[in-house]
């Protein structure tokens, strides 16, 4: 059995393997932790096809790709869902996704949007925080802080 990075407990192949060979993720919360699982196997066209709106108009592969060197992720804990069943056209899921960079420990927490689209989940976008203030000494085209690989302008900024 290889377990599935998703933290299931269950094997990969039954579990977000099967999402990644093209069965379609029955809830947003599987969405989501098939696309941890895609993270963590740097399975990124996985992730290219599973986003939609905001989310793919900002998805650059070679960001991804970079972000995604010197990146072992540790584990994932979905703390809350709000709808995203199935019969349900949107749903969040909170999280909290644990990793090491370059050997150093950090987390990325967000609530997560996902819509369904014909019959299939995608990743929409992220939740902002409302009065998040901007990091000091941070600049647009720098890191976003949160972790995410992406540039601060187009993540948290």
């Amino acid at each position: 059995m290889t377990p599935c990075p998703c933290g299931s407990g269950t094997d990969y192949a039954i579990c977000c393997g099967r999402y990644h060979a093209g069965l379609p993720a029955p809830t947003a919360e599987a969405l989501m932790r098939s696309r941890y699982a895609a993270y963590a196997l740097g399975n990124l066209d996985y992730i290219a096809a599973t986003c939609a709106g905001p989310a793919a108009a900002a998805f650059e592969p070679k960001d991804a790709e970079r972000s995604q060197l010197g990146t072992r992720w540790l584990g994932l804990d979905i703390l809350k869902t709000r709808k995203g069943r199935q019969g349900d056209s949107e749903g969040t899921v909170s999280f909290i996704a644990r990793y090491q960079h370059n050997g150093e420990e950090a987390a990325l927490s967000e609530t997560s949007q996902f819509r369904c689209i014909d019959g299939r989940w995608f990743y929409w976008d992220r939740l902002r925080e409302a009065s998040a203030p901007r990091p000091p000494n941070i600049g647009r085209n720098d890191p976003c802080p949160c972790g995410s690989g992406k540039k601060f302008k187009k993540c948290c900024g």
